[in-house]
């Protein structure tokens, strides 16, 4: 099965929630796991931790999750994405699967802009960006509320993710997790 890590920052708890959710829609094909950016691992402006940093480079896919500030993720995650650097010079992130998640206060903070940030900081490393594949307005369940193909953008003014968001947000993980599958385990007819 293929293994991916869920690595987000949350304030508040809105953008955890989106992240438990995704890991749900993942974990019916895949392996995932999830990881919370906090403070202490911030020193002098820059994310330490070679324990997930050395989980990411075995990843087969990586979904970045922040709540979006100011028109785009947190400094904390920020912080980690810039120290990052090391598996860009070195390609190590190269060719896996990318995916990310934000949510807003409003209906459009710039969620955008921040899901924006996510897939160039992706290309930067070489990875595959995976959006959504529902077309806002056109789901019978009603996923994707927000119309944002590049990824997840969510809302809550209240602390509470709305329920749709959730849904889209477990379908994300879930489609994650079959391009990962697909690409680890390709069928016959899918190799020239």
């Amino acid at each position: 099965m293929p293994s991916i890590v869920i690595i987000y920052h949350s304030a508040s708890g809105t953008t955890a929630q989106l992240a438990e959710a995704i890991f749900a829609g993942a974990q019916e094909l895949a392996t995932p796991s999830i990881y919370r950016i906090s403070g202490a691992e911030i020193i002098a402006g820059r994310f330490i931790d070679e324990a997930i940093w050395a989980q990411l480079d075995q990843a087969d896919a990586i979904i970045f999750g922040s709540p979006t500030y100011m028109g785009g993720p947190s400094a904390q995650f920020k912080a980690f994405a810039d120290a990052s650097g090391e598996r860009w010079s070195q390609r190590t992130w190269a060719n896996k699967i990318a995916a990310g998640f934000t949510i807003g206060t409003l209906a459009n903070s710039d969620q955008s802009s921040t899901l924006l940030y996510f897939s160039v900081l992706a290309s930067q490393h070489g990875m595959l960006w995976c959006g959504l594949d529902i077309p806002g307005g056109y789901d019978e369940q009603g996923r994707n509320r927000l119309g944002t193909q590049l990824g997840i953008a969510a809302q809550s003014s209240d602390g509470q993710v709305n329920p749709i968001d959730l849904m889209t947000a477990h379908y994300l993980g879930k489609r994650v997790a079959q391009i990962a599958l697909k690409m680890s385990h390709p069928s016959s007819k899918d190799t020239p």
